[in-house]
């Protein structure tokens, strides 16, 4: 399948700048997939669409600090660096910008966001296929104080909110206001690089008020990286690689999940990420896509499961999602997700969004909501 045929247009005024004052009060677009009907809601109406017995399932990773602004040792050239994956204490693989000034042996000293030096260094080691770099970052030791050894405890004073590119920023109020926002109300455990942004709307409150539905709000992580966020850039879909992302999955949320699907109650799956779990244990559990689905258990591990279409899911029945990027994986994620006998789900999605231009739907991080029930 051609990557193009995932394309569409989108007016760059409605890629959302700034999340709504308030979490709850983006707007829902619920896709029915066995109609094709639409219905435009507001987030605040989600718990209508949920039953007594299913099961939300939310991805509860916390975005780290992960952007850092440096300058060559060396030149005193500029550089942006957005941490990816870690490999031991203080050694990390990262996109570097500009990446050709950054050869092997170059030293980069870090700055504070305010401009102030800090007595953080790193150092070039090696390049991949993919022009990414490896860094091996090194604290300096102030005379009279306790440095931290780890460059993750140093996050929080060096680096910035790792927002995508289309949102752009010149202010420190909004990058302040992005520490609170560009994160979910139950993250827990560090280690994202993006927010898993359909987590985004959901206040405590409505949680609570979903829990006294009858509705099971249970948690797992995916700390979300290159897998999730990196561009397709093969002509095919079926050239596209996929970057490991590490999730751990608990026997709690995993016996809830067990129970709905034997009691024939939904799960229903908060993001894109939170889908690409579930479908990796289901399918490394023997799931069949035509009958009852092997029971899960907990897990920790790493997935790179790339899902496109036609594919059977195993385990999610339904999924709330923001809208996503031309040509990304969670585009096709989601056209998988729709697909019903009849019509392809790319069709019933482009349809879907091609609405959403229309009615002035705010788009991507920031963006308003999708239900696929």
């Amino acid at each position: 399948m051609r990557t193009a045929e995932f394309d569409f247009e989108l007016p760059p005024e409605l890629i959302a700048q700034a999340p709504p004052p308030q979490r709850d009060q983006s707007r829902l677009l619920v896709l029915d997939r066995s109609t094709g009907q639409l219905d435009h809601r507001q987030f605040r109406d989600l718990p209508g669409y949920l039953r007594p017995g299913d099961v939300l399932v939310l991805n509860n990773s916390r975005v780290i600090p992960a952007r850092l602004r440096g300058t060559n040792a060396k030149t005193g050239g500029q550089f942006e660096v957005l941490l990816l994956e870690e490999n031991n204490l203080n050694d990390w693989w990262v996109m570097l910008r500009p990446g050709k000034r950054a050869r092997v042996g170059t030293r980069i000293q870090f700055r504070a966001p305010s401009g102030q030096p800090s007595p953080v260094d790193a150092i070039v080691l090696e390049s991949n296929s993919e022009g990414h770099r490896r860094l091996r970052f090194e604290i300096a030791s102030l005379p009279g104080a306790h440095a931290a050894s780890d460059i993750k405890m140093r996050l929080d004073e060096l680096g910035e909110v790792p927002l995508p590119p289309y949102i752009n920023r010149s202010g420190a109020g909004q990058m302040e206001q992005d520490r609170q926002r560009y994160q979910t109300v139950f993250a827990r455990p560090p280690g994202s690089v993006a927010a898993p942004t359909a987590g985004l709307h959901f206040t405590e409150a409505l949680l609570d008020q979903i829990r006294a539905a009858g509705v099971r709000v249970c948690f797992l992580t995916l700390h979300v990286g290159l897998g999730t966020f990196a561009p397709v850039k093969s002509e095919t879909i079926e050239g596209h690689l996929m970057h490991a992302e590490h999730f751990e999955l608990s026997q709690d949320t995993a016996d809830a999940i067990n129970a709905a699907k034997q009691a024939r109650h939904r799960v229903v799956a908060v993001g894109t990420t939170t889908v690409r779990v579930l479908e990796s244990l289901g399918a490394a559990a023997g799931s069949d896509p035509q009958s009852s689905p092997a029971p899960l258990s907990a897990h920790s591990g790493r997935t790179r499961i790339f899902i496109y279409p036609p594919y059977r899911f195993r385990i999610v029945d339904a999924l709330l999602t923001n809208f996503h990027l031309p040509r990304s994986t969670l585009l096709m994620l989601v056209s998988a997700f729709a697909d019903q006998r009849g019509r392809p789900g790319r069709e019933l999605v482009l349809a879907a969004y091609a609405e959403a231009v229309r009615q002035r739907y705010r788009f991507f991080s920031y963006g308003d909501a999708m239900l696929f029930l």
